[in-house]
């Protein structure tokens, strides 16, 4: 139904992100919404997909119509739904994701929030050989513009960024495992997240 919305980044949350145009709000849920921080406050493009069941109405948004896709796609299969799909897209490299299937690489694939070995197994019977045009360009607390421009350092960033892997789905004890290592580094929240990504796919 829409393809994309364009306008102003008016608010980014650990779940997703509110886009304002002519007058309205769009909340739009993305993988990985602290990606789009240096662009908050300026007109963006984000590639969404329209979801509707008879218990929820929501708009899904991506930064390429290869991530859309291979969100779709990953949707036709039993056993995944919008949630467990952001989270597979969340790592920000969906040609891994790709290659995992392709590969028929279970170990990889249930490395991923809900998915075990039965939705693996689904993923690479439903989608291998079917997935040559995904090539990627490469909560309590919400934060509002003052507030992330309020809130810097690597302590605050950190905290946004475990926030947003919470919503994905990743366990404290899994956070737990990784947050020693990452409170070495000064990082962005978007960068943050994806280093996480990285460490918890090889946990």
């Amino acid at each position: 139904m829409y393809e994309f919305v364009r306008g102003k980044l008016d608010f980014i949350g650990p779940e997703y992100v509110v886009i304002e145009n002519n007058g309205i709000g769009y909340q739009i849920l993305t993988p990985n919404p602290f990606s789009y921080t240096p662009e908050f406050g300026q007109e963006v493009r984000i590639y969404t997909y329209h979801y509707v069941r008879e218990d929820i109405i929501a708009l899904y948004g991506f930064q390429t119509r290869e991530e859309k896709t291979l969100f779709t796609k990953l949707l036709n299969v039993t056993g995944i739904g919008p949630k467990g799909a952001l989270a597979i897209l969340a790592s920000g490299e969906p040609e891994q994701v790709v290659q995992a299937i392709e590969n028929e690489d279970e170990a990889f694939l249930v490395k991923f929030p809900g998915v075990g070995k039965k939705t693996a197994r689904q993923m690479i019977l439903d989608l291998k050989g079917k997935l040559p045009d995904i090539v990627p360009d490469f909560f309590p607390n919400l934060f509002s513009a003052d507030k992330l421009q309020a809130e810097s350092g690597p302590s605050g960033d950190l905290e946004e960024a475990l926030l947003a892997l919470k919503a994905l789905g990743y366990s404290d004890k899994e956070l737990k495992k990784i947050t020693p290592e990452l409170r070495k580094e000064k990082l962005t929240t978007d960068q943050y997240i994806k280093k996480a990504l990285q460490k918890l796919l090889k946990l």
